[in-house]
């Protein structure tokens, strides 16, 4: 009889294309990998893998076996969401992902509060960015995770997966205090023009939508610095060397020589979660967004994001 964890190596094998990119989204090490290919390899009778350069490829029966693996995986994935669904209690375990700033602006509180009302729940949390979470909830190897897209630039989501608003985060734009603007109740975009701009890194949702933003009116980014932690940009706007768009949530405390100040028009990310329209029958999914929704608010947590 088929194994299922190792049907489960096989499969990650076949859709990330290395042992190592298998490894790392199953969360184990690719050694134990390479161990379960080698049992199915026994169990089978067939040869699973073969030697290419400095890596590993799928032979044809692996190929095969791997598409078979993939449905009987998401059989396993329907049946325990019907049974945990005919149970009606919140049970179990889930994996959630969740981007850098809803990590620490939302899960803590709602994880607490998970821990509360649902002690029979076990909840593991990974920080990811929101590319890679979508990837892996898409997939099954998360439960449900928390992304963002903006407004004015929103991001296509696979079919098969249910979302659910948690709020709507503005982000102001810092200056360093000196800035002649630095004083204003609100600042025009288009106002900016000529200023250097600090970044999160390319490839970045935050990053592709700044220089979006800023073209779109009519500002070419001049970006000197590049950080993907909201800290670090603000400690750089503190030494007056550029200016950054700062959502508010999970936002630290400003350090001296910032500041803050709206944006006109609004500048608003869209914060959700994300999970597989076959799993919404768990109720540990239906508890989880019911969590983040109630920490969402801004008076629950001391911060306004509308």
């Amino acid at each position: 009889m088929l194994d299922l964890n190792r049907l489960k190596a096989l499969h990650a094998v076949h859709v990330y294309g290395s042992v190592g990119a298998a490894a790392d989204a199953l969360m184990v090490t690719p050694s134990a990998v390479s161990q379960q290919i080698a049992k199915l390899e026994r169990e089978t009778g067939a040869r699973l893998v073969e030697r290419n350069g400095r890596g590993v490829r799928l032979t044809d029966a692996a190929g095969l076996l791997a598409e078979h693996a993939e449905r009987i995986l998401a059989l396993v994935q329907t049946a325990e969401a019907d049974f945990e669904a005919l149970r009606g209690e919140v049970v179990g375990r889930l994996n959630v992902g969740a981007f850098p700033t809803a990590a620490r602006g939302l899960m803590p509180r709602a994880l607490a509060e998970l821990g509360r009302r649902h002690p029979d729940l076990s909840v593991q949390m990974y920080e990811r960015e929101p590319e890679r979470v979508i990837r892996e909830v898409a997939r099954g190897e998360l439960d449900l995770v928390i992304v963002q897209d903006w407004l004015n630039r929103p991001m296509p989501i696979p079919d098969g997966l249910s979302r659910k608003t948690l709020l709507d985060d503005i982000a102001d734009v810092a200056l360093p205090a000196a800035h002649p603007l630095a004083a204003s109740k609100e600042v025009e975009l288009s106002a900016l023009c000529g200023e250097r701009w600090i970044s999160s890194s390319p490839g970045t949702i935050c990053h592709d939508w700044l220089v979006f933003t800023l073209r779109s009116a009519e500002l070419e980014p001049e970006i000197m610095a590049m950080a993907d932690e909201y800290p670090t940009q603000l400690a750089l706007v503190a030494a007056g060397l550029g200016c950054a768009i700062v959502p508010r949530l999970g936002r630290d405390p400003v350090p001296e020589g910032v500041r803050l100040v709206p944006l006109l028009p609004r500048q608003t990310r869209r914060i959700y979660a994300l999970w597989r329209s076959d799993a919404a029958r768990r109720p540990a999914i239906r508890a989880t967004v019911e969590a983040l929704v109630r920490v969402s608010s801004g008076e629950e947590n001391g911060w306004a994001v509308s």
